[in-house]
């Protein structure tokens, strides 16, 4: 799965990476640990005009015909091998997509007695984006409209294997275009090359959404024989 990522390029640089008019209202700040049912950025395509927008939306699709939200804790992730036929997603998968823009992402190890967090990103340390799926969800007695996210996730690759056994769909630039209209379909959701990505141990803190900070990426160092922090030992 993908429970917990950073944000740490600002909405201003991704607007210009893609060309994308920034909306005035739109102030999302950096995160180094963006957790679930926190508001987002997120790339979508104005089926009107053609023209990427640059929009918040809140982590965890709350489908249209949900009585309440309660079912977005559950849905902050759509799985490839049924993002098509779910009823959660098959909606959004049909009509509408999105991109969501990252610097990095975290995942759990398990090891003998707990789990160790690491950072994975790119090896140059470029921003990417994950492939995700957005609906419209009005409360019940509301008028107003409550826009929401899941990010897709699929097999992993050859790093992210060794940590977890599943990892988020990234979208290499020239399929944006693709998924974004609804031309491409699963078949470009498959594992990022792992020659392009880094993965390294960090400190627990950043289990908590609390700690928010450049701090929670430093590199711990891991016994090879245990696979636990040495600092444990």
């Amino acid at each position: 799965m993908c429970g917990r990522y950073r944000r740490t390029t600002s909405d201003e640089e991704f607007a210009r990476l893609y060309n994308i008019p920034v909306p005035p209202q739109l102030d999302l700040p950096i995160s180094y640990n963006i957790a679930p049912t926190q508001n987002v950025l997120a790339i979508r395509l104005n089926p009107t005009t053609k023209q990427r927008t640059l929009d918040p939306l809140r982590w965890g699709l709350i489908p249209t015909w949900a009585k309440d939200e309660k079912i977005a804790y559950k849905t902050i992730n759509a799985r490839v091998e049924t993002v098509d036929t779910a009823p959660s997603y098959r909606g959004a998968f049909k009509k509408r997509r999105c991109l969501i823009p990252a610097d990095g992402f975290y995942e759990w190890k398990k090891v003998l007695g707990g789990k160790i967090p690491y950072s994975i990103q790119m090896r140059d340390g470029a921003p990417f984006v994950f492939a995700g799926l957005w609906e419209g969800w009005k409360p019940p007695g509301s008028e107003e409209w409550l826009h929401t996210c899941t990010i897709i996730t699929g097999e992993p690759n050859e790093l992210v294997r060794e940590i977890h056994t599943r990892m988020p769909v990234i979208l290499p630039d020239d399929h944006h275009d693709a998924w974004l209209s609804g031309e491409a379909g699963k078949e470009i959701l498959v594992p990022f090359p792992a020659d392009r990505m880094k993965a390294w141990a960090i400190s627990p803190r950043v289990n908590s959404p609390r700690n928010n900070d450049q701090g929670i990426l430093e590199p711990i160092a891991v016994d090879v024989q245990t696979r636990r922090p040495q600092h444990d030992s």
